[in-house]
């Protein structure tokens, strides 16, 4: 008797280990397999740049017809694509893109310092939460435009009034973006970790924080967004000789000179930097979260 539970229990763990490497199989298989050149380019490079064609054609044919005829209101793409030719020949664009995006990832990474202490804070002192969280979701919906002249009374024309302003934008986002996803760990998680030892600042570190990190990623991706409109708003408003000048200056130039293919300069390079630095950045980042979940395959 004793021989044919032994026989069973062997079989039994034969299968699962036979079971267990043909899974591992499959998902080497699946994750080691290159994706085709022609596949990218239909599913991921195709649709937007013919989105882009779509929309200089649209925006072409409103001056070539005439339905648009006043160059002050919208001026024609090549003008535009004059402007920018002018600058980079100058060697004044890079330096206008430079000065913001130093501005912008450094007030981030301040803003990421702050709002992930806080975040976690937040979410795991319930006292802290009953008084600060309301604060930190009203924060998150004022606009950031409403922090940019108290930012200058405070501290003047200089870079530490952007910087303040970037801050007071992106902290909530980061930090509510956290207590979101420590909000949406599973209790079983926290309660293995305690078993295991994993309590304090170590069950922090090894549960709760890689358990919240989808929550968290969303909540950075929105602090950098919250990072940037924060900045040209502040370099729009707060414009100084000192300060150097950066894509939003560069847009209230453009205003002030009345020159909308200057304007359209400034609209169409925050808008690469944006698309720039999620491509870069935050995308690569989402995919790894995805992928270390089983989530997403190669």
């Amino acid at each position: 008797m004793a021989s044919t539970d032994a026989t069973t229990v062997n079989k039994d763990g034969s299968d699962l280990a036979g079971l267990e490497a043909g899974l591992d199989a499959l998902e080497t298989v699946q994750t080691g397999r290159r994706r085709p050149f022609r596949q990218t380019l239909t599913e991921k490079i195709l649709p937007p740049v013919l989105a882009v064609a779509l929309v200089l054609a649209v925006w072409q044919a409103l001056v070539s017809f005439g339905i648009v005829d006043d160059p002050t209101k919208l001026p024609a793409p090549s003008a535009v694509w004059d402007v920018v030719h002018t600058a980079w020949l100058e060697g004044e664009l890079l330096g206008y893109i430079w000065t913001s995006v130093s501005r912008g990832l450094l007030g981030f990474c301040l803003a990421l310092v702050i709002g992930t202490p806080l975040g976690l804070l937040v979410a795991r002192v319930r006292f802290v939460r009953a008084a600060i969280g309301p604060i930190l979701s009203g924060l998150q919906s004022l606009p950031s435009v409403a922090w940019v002249p108290p930012a200058v009374i405070w501290l003047g024309l200089n870079n530490s009034m952007m910087y303040a302003v970037i801050l007071l934008g992106a902290v909530p986002s980061i930090a509510n973006g956290l207590v979101s996803g420590v909000d949406q760990v599973p209790p079983l998680f926290l309660r293995a970790g305690r078993t295991l030892g994993a309590t304090g600042l170590k069950g922090t570190w090894h549960i709760v924080l890689p358990a919240a990190l989808p929550g968290y990623v969303a909540g950075l991706k929105q602090g950098w967004a919250f990072s940037w409109r924060s900045l040209m708003a502040a370099e729009i408003i707060a414009s100084f000789p000192d300060l150097g000048v950066g894509l939003g200056q560069l847009l209230e130039n453009g205003r002030n000179a009345s020159d909308m293919a200057m304007v359209f300069e400034a609209i169409l390079l925050i808008l690469i930097v944006g698309i720039a630095i999620d491509l870069l950045i935050f995308s690569p980042l989402e995919r790894w979260v995805l992928r270390s979940r089983g989530l997403l395959v190669k």
